[in-house]
C-alpha cells in the first residue's frame, strides 16, 4: 500500500476507533446541580477543571484566571513582562540577585497591606514547595527597604517569568493558621472570594480593597462541569456567559446558534506522547520514530479537531514565535517506513500482525485524561495507528494526575498530555524542567541529551546572549531528532460567549479570563 493511501485509509479508521472508545472516557464524572439563567449581575465561567483543593500549588491557577489573586509580575499578549503587585524589578551586574519594588498603596482583601515582608509570607513557602521556584537556584528570599530581594546560586535569567506562575501567587498572611497550611484564599486582585463549594463552584465579588479600575462586572462565578458537551449546551441555554474548551462537535453546533459567538486564540500547548525511554522497547530511537511516523496527524487534525492547520509538524507551536523554527524538516507520516525501522529494531509479526522481540509482546498502555475532552478521541485514533504498524496499545482515561504519578513510580509507558508551554511565558524555565536531568513530570522520561542540556543552561544562565536563537535551535532540533516525546497536534482555545456580555478577548498565556475587561452588552 502507497502512503498516500495509507493515510488515507488511517483516516477511516479514525472514525472507527471512536466507536470503540469506552463510554466511561466520555461520562461526566461530575455532579452539575440544576442551575437557572445566570443573573442579570453575575457573570458565570465554565471550565473542565475541578478545584482539588484551595492550595495554590495545586488549584492556584483558577484564582488568578478569576481575578481574585495577584503575582508579583504580569505578561502582555505578546509575553513581555509587566508590573503586577511589583511596580518595577532590577538585576545586579553580577545577574544573581533580582530586587521586586511593591506597588505602593496595594491591600489585601482583608484590608491588610500587601508589603514586601508580607509577601514573604507567601513566596517562601512557594519555594518550599515543589514548583518553578526550585529551578531558579535561589539561595536566600527576604524583604529590604519596600523590596523582595532574591538570591541566586547562579544566573538565572527567565527568573523574573517565574513570578508570573500562579503557584507563586500571593495571599494575605491570614490565609494561613499556625502550621502555615492554607485555609482560605485572601488575595489581592479586583475580586474577592465570596463563597467556595469544592471541587465544583466558587463565587467572587468586586474587592473593595481593590486600588485600580472599577470593573463591570461585579460578581462572577466558576463552574466546574467535566463533559465538554454539557458546558456547550450551558451556554447555549445561557446558563454560562463564558464556556472554555469546547469539543469540536460543540463548537459547529454553537457556530448556527443565535446568542452565542465564540472566540478562539491559538495557544503556546501541543498534545504529545509522553514516552519511557527507559522501557525496554522505547529505549530505543528507532522505535520512537516509527512511532512518530505511524501517527496520522493530518489526519487527527481533521478529523477530530476540523482543522488541518493543527496537525504538529514540530514540538514547538508558530504561537511560541522565538522556540518555532521554519526552517526545520517537519515530522511526517509513513507507516510503510514506520514498519521497517521496527523491523531493523528487531522485531518480528506475530500471528495477529503485532510485533514480538526477545519472547515480548510489543504492547503497552497508553493513559491520558478527561479535562481537556479531545485527549480521549485522539488516544482512541492513534490505539487503532498503532496497531496498523504493529504495536498493540491499551488506552486508560483516567485523571491528569495519573501521568506525573506514573512518572515519579517510573511505572508510565506511554501518556498523551497537552502541555502548555506558556506556563511561564517564557518557556526556557519549562524546558528546564521537562528536560533536563532525565526529564520531568510533564516532558521527557529517562531521557537524557548531552547538547540539549548544554543549551538549555546557556539560555538559562543568559550567558551567550547572541546565541540564543541557535540555542533555541538545537533544543528543537535535538527533540525532533531522538523523539522523547512524540508531538501530535498544536492547540487553539475556543471559548463560547453569551450575547449577554463583550469585550471578552483569550488570554494567550492562560493566566486570567480578564473577567476586569468584560463589558455587560447595553
Amino acid at each position: 500500500m502507497r502512503p498516500a493511501d495509507d493515510r488515507f485509509f488511517t483516516r477511516r479508521l479514525i472514525a472507527a476507533a471512536l466507536l470503540a472508545l469506552p463510554l466511561a472516557a466520555l461520562a461526566d464524572p461530575g455532579h452539575v446541580h440544576e442551575l437557572t439563567p445566570a443573573s442579570a449581575d453575575t457573570l458565570t465561567v465554565v471550565g473542565p477543571w475541578e478545584l482539588t483543593g484551595i492550595e495554590p500549588s495545586r488549584s492556584g491557577f483558577m484564582f488568578t484566571r478569576m481575578e481574585v489573586t495577584q503575582t508579583l509580575l504580569d505578561v502582555d499578549d505578546a509575553g513581555h513582562l509587566r508590573a503586577g503587585a511589583a511596580s518595577s524589578w532590577e538585576v545586579s551586574s553580577d545577574q544573581r540577585e533580582w530586587r521586586f519594588f511593591i506597588r505602593q498603596g496595594n491591600r489585601f482583601h482583608d484590608g491588610s497591606p500587601l508589603t514586601a515582608n508580607t509577601a514573604l509570607v507567601s513566596l517562601r513557602r512557594a519555594l518550599k514547595t515543589p514548583g518553578v521556584l526550585q529551578l531558579a537556584g535561589i539561595t536566600d528570599l527576604y524583604a529590604e527597604r519596600g523590596a523582595v530581594v532574591v538570591r541566586l546560586r547562579k544566573p538565572f535569567a527567565p527568573l523574573p517569568f517565574l513570578f508570573t506562575q500562579y503557584s507563586t501567587q500571593l495571599l494575605a498572611p491570614s490565609s494561613f493558621n499556625a502550621t502555615g497550611r492554607v485555609t482560605a484564599i485572601v488575595g489581592s486582585g479586583p475580586y474577592r472570594i465570596k463563597s467556595i463549594t469544592l471541587p465544583q463552584m466558587f463565587e467572587t465579588e468586586f474587592a473593595d480593597t481593590w486600588n485600580g479600575d472599577a470593573p463591570a462586572v461585579r460578581r462572577a462565578r466558576y463552574i466546574s462541569v467535566s463533559r465538554a458537551e454539557t458546558r456547550a449546551l450551558m451556554a447555549q441555554s445561557r446558563q454560562a456567559d463564558l464556556a472554555f474548551t469546547l469539543d469540536p462537535p460543540s463548537i459547529r453546533r454553537l457556530q448556527r446558534q443565535q446568542g452565542v459567538s465564540l472566540v478562539a486564540q491559538n495557544l503556546p500547548r501541543t498534545t504529545f506522547l509522553k514516552l519511557n525511554a527507559a522501557h525496554p522497547f522505547l529505549r530505543d530511537e528507532r522505535v520512537r520514530q516509527a512511532i512518530s511516523l505511524g501517527v496520522e496527524r493530518d489526519g487527527i487534525a481533521r478529523a477530530l479537531l476540523r482543522d488541518a492547520d493543527l496537525g504538529a509538524t514540530q514540538l514547538f507551536p508558530p504561537a511560541l514565535a522565538q522556540w518555532h523554527q521554519t526552517t526545520m524538516a517537519p515530522l511526517r507520516t509513513d507507516p510503510a517506513a514506520a514498519r521497517a525501522l521496527l523491523q531493523q529494531a528487531g522485531f518480528a509479526p506475530g500471528a495477529d500482525g503485532i510485533l514480538w522481540r526477545d519472547g515480548r509482546r510489543f504492547a503497552i498502555t497508553l493513559y491520558t485524561f478527561v479535562d481537556r475532552p479531545e485527549l480521549p478521541l485522539i488516544a482512541s485514533a492513534i490505539q487503532e495507528e498503532m496497531r496498523q504498524i504493529g504495536i498493540a496499545v491499551r488506552v486508560v482515561v483516567g485523571n491528569s494526575s495519573d501521568i506525573p504519578a506514573g512518572h515519579r513510580s517510573g511505572s508510565l509507558e506511554m501518556g498523551l498530555v497537552a502541555r502548555n508551554f506558556g506556563t511561564t511565558p517564557d518557556p526556557t524555565a519549562t524546558m528546564v524542567g521537562d528536560y533536563t536531568n532525565g526529564g520531568g513530570d510533564w516532558g521527557a522520561m529517562n531521557w537524557h541529551d548531552a547538547a540539549l542540556d548544554a543549551a538549555l543552561a546557556r539560555l538559562s544562565t543568559g550567558e551567550a546572549p547572541g546565541a540564543q536563537n541557535a540555542d533555541r535551535a538545537a533544543v528543537a532540533a535535538r527533540l525532533q531528532a531522538s523523539l522523547p516525546v512524540i508531538p501530535v497536534v498544536w492547540y487553539r482555545q475556543t471559548i463560547a460567549v453569551s450575547s449577554r456580555v463583550r469585550n471578552v478577548s483569550i488570554d494567550a498565556f492562560e493566566r486570567s479570563y480578564r473577567i476586569s475587561d468584560i463589558k455587560w452588552h447595553p
